[in-house]
């Protein structure tokens, strides 16, 4: 079983971006530490960064042929992107918001989510553990409930 990872806009400078705020970890650590994870829970995971919402959108869509759920952190498209909503909603697979600080504790714009009344649930304010927390709770969700999902047949398998 597949999970998709999906990192939003300037996540690629995680390190060195505001480490009071986001911490020391880079996406690479991130990504690291999530594969080690994956293989520990028996699912594999598929990372993927960008700053447009455009191919975040484009991602969501193609991965979903592919991949049983998602684990998101749309950055700042969080708190404005209808388009990534509509496109995880629109691929019908459960996902998970994932926050590296905890932005009920920062501005108050930041306290609104375009996507959090449609994820399966929200992990806030745990920096790198975040992301881990919420693949754990996303790969257990899809466990427990596996029988009702099942990703198409490829045309080798069809």
């Amino acid at each position: 079983m597949k999970i998709a990872v999906v990192h939003g806009p300037n996540l690629n400078l995680l390190g060195r971006r505001e480490p009071a705020v986001y911490g020391s970890a880079t996406l690479a650590d991130i990504d690291a530490a999530l594969s080690t994870l994956a293989a520990e829970l028996g699912v594999e995971v598929e990372c993927f960064q960008s700053n447009g919402e455009g191919a975040l959108v484009d991602f969501v869509q193609d991965a979903a042929e592919r991949a049983a759920g998602f684990v998101v952190n749309a950055g700042g498209y969080t708190h404005t992107s209808v388009a990534l909503r509509d496109a995880l909603v629109g691929v019908a697979r459960p996902f998970v918001e994932v926050h590296l600080s905890n932005v009920f504790a920062r501005e108050a714009f930041r306290r609104r989510s375009m996507l959090a009344d449609r994820a399966l649930g929200v992990v806030s304010g745990f920096g790198r553990d975040s992301y881990l927390l919420a693949l754990r709770a996303l790969a257990d969700h899809l466990f427990q409930t596996e029988h009702t999902w099942r990703a198409p047949p490829t045309s080798a398998t069809a």
